[in-house]
């Protein structure tokens, strides 16, 4: 067997196409998002939302609703739920952070637990890339289209608002408004991405992304199309690993993205180590010769 024919093998079967689809797009549009997570500095959010939409997700399964609503819901909740406590109390973001998505987390696998016959742990945490229907291809491609063209059509606000919010204020916008709506974002995000890697591994196609990107180039329009593109190439990269190697289809997925990461740490041309060492060398013999 060529290696054209080997390439070819996996796109033979229909499991392995509704994959690929699923895959490319949930790590399209997490990219996309991650860019501005990563420069506003919500890595710990978008962790707390992927993680706090998990028992919006199981109660829309059992009262038979789109699981989008409820997944939605909750992280409106969650994000609710983080500015009340540290509002209200001495404690900082991070830890207000880390009880309400532990706790919202929680309560999802103790739903989980009492309803057994109604629901597949593993499609829920850990994703079940190879078991998408139609149907779910169907419900991905409409909400990752509608998510990525809020993106798209509001960027420039979301940029805006992630540079300076009290600018964006004196243009006449609603930083708190943008926020809102870029969390509810974050949670239609989350619902795309759990069809594929499971509530687990979303926030690593959240964040990873965007921090390649963010080492590439110091652009946030670049930033805009490295990072998907990076996330594609990793989707296609994972699933056909996974395929070949009998593993994980969404642990491969994200651990193509780390290597990826890995790569740019150490090679970007401006801000990898192997540059910055480099130039630190460089400086360091210029200063010498004086």
């Amino acid at each position: 067997m060529n290696l054209i024919d080997l390439m070819l093998e996996p796109l033979s079967y229909e499991f392995m196409l509704r994959a690929l689809a699923v895959t490319v797009l949930a790590a399209v549009l997490c990219a996309v998002l991650s860019c501005w997570l990563v420069l506003i500095g919500w890595s710990l959010m978008g962790d707390a939302v992927s993680h706090a939409v998990l028992p919006g997700v199981v109660l829309a399964y059992i009262l038979g609703v789109p699981f989008a609503v409820g997944a939605v819901a909750f992280g409106l909740l969650a994000v609710a739920l983080i500015g009340g406590v540290r509002d209200t109390s001495k404690l900082k973001e991070d830890a207000a952070i880390g009880i309400v998505f532990t706790t919202l987390f929680s309560l999802g696998l103790v739903l989980i637990s009492v309803t057994p016959s109604h629901l597949d742990l593993n499609h829920i945490i850990f994703g079940n890339l190879l078991g998408v229907s139609t149907a779910d291809l169907w419900q991905v491609l409409i909400l990752g289209a509608l998510t990525l063209g809020i993106l798209i059509s509001k960027r420039k606000d979301f940029t805006l608002y992630a540079f300076d919010p009290t600018h964006a204020h004196a243009l006449g916008m609603n930083p708190r408004l943008i926020g809102a709506v870029l969390l509810g974002l974050l949670a239609m995000t989350s619902v795309v991405a759990l069809q594929a890697v499971g509530v687990i591994l979303v926030v690593a196609m959240l964040i990873i992304p965007g921090a390649s990107a963010y080492l590439l180039t110091d652009r946030f329009s670049k930033m805009l199309l490295i990072a998907p593109i990076l996330a594609a190439v990793a989707a296609v990269a994972g699933v056909y690993a996974s395929y070949f190697f009998d593993a994980a289809t969404g642990g491969m997925v994200v651990l193509a993205q780390g290597i990826l990461f890995v790569l740019v740490y150490l090679f970007s041309p401006k801000h990898g180590q192997l540059a910055t060492r480099w130039a630190a060398r460089r400086r360091r013999v210029a200063l010498a010769a004086r």
